[in-house]
């Protein structure tokens, strides 16, 4: 498929709906597209915290880049991505998305139903909230706007970046990924 045909900038421009790192007013917003299961999402999640330390420690008086998680469920390649995004929402309702986030990241080839509920009752949250979330699939449209948003971008797959509203797509290197973010900075 020819790139040109797709759109480079994002559709639908980070908010208060977002799960997000920083502050929405920050000089560098980086969004993420990703998907639990999915081998290359988890890399690109080990990336973007070393980056986020990079900018905390460099940093530590400005607030340079706010950090956007968006699901890019893919569920005929990874038939657990759609739970796990469920159980990243269920978590978010009781305020522990990212700590959920980072769970399912560390734990990506263990997100049967067991797995979820183990995760959920580590990180203290109300197991008959969260399985009533997950039984009731109360945070599907949330999470279907969130891959509707990316197919809109033009995202095919994940993971997929966006540095201030334009697709990143040179190499996934820590220090390529800072020079583009401080580049964008400015």
């Amino acid at each position: 498929m020819n790139q040109e045909n797709h759109p480079k900038q994002l559709f639908v421009p980070p908010s208060q709906r977002d799960h997000y790192q920083g502050m929405l007013n920050a000089p560098v917003m980086l969004v993420e597209y990703g998907n639990y299961p999915c081998p290359q999402c988890k890399k690109v999640h080990q990336l973007i915290q070393a980056i986020q330390q990079h900018f905390d420690v460099g940093f530590p008086e400005k607030n340079w880049i706010c950090v956007v998680f968006r699901h890019f469920v893919q569920n005929s390649t990874y038939p657990q991505a759609q739970k796990a995004a469920q159980a990243a929402a269920a978590a978010a309702a009781q305020g522990r998305f990212w700590q959920m986030h980072d769970m399912l990241f560390t734990h990506s080839q263990a997100l049967g139903d067991g797995y979820l509920v183990e995760y959920a009752d580590i990180l203290g949250l109300d197991i008959s909230q969260f399985l009533q979330d997950l039984s009731h699939r109360v945070h599907v449209d949330r999470i279907n706007q969130d891959t509707e948003s990316g197919l809109n971008s033009g995202v095919t797959s994940a993971p997929a970046l966006f540095i201030n509203g334009i697709r990143y797509r040179k190499s996934w290197s820590k220090e390529q990924l800072i020079a583009a973010i401080i580049a964008a900075s400015h």
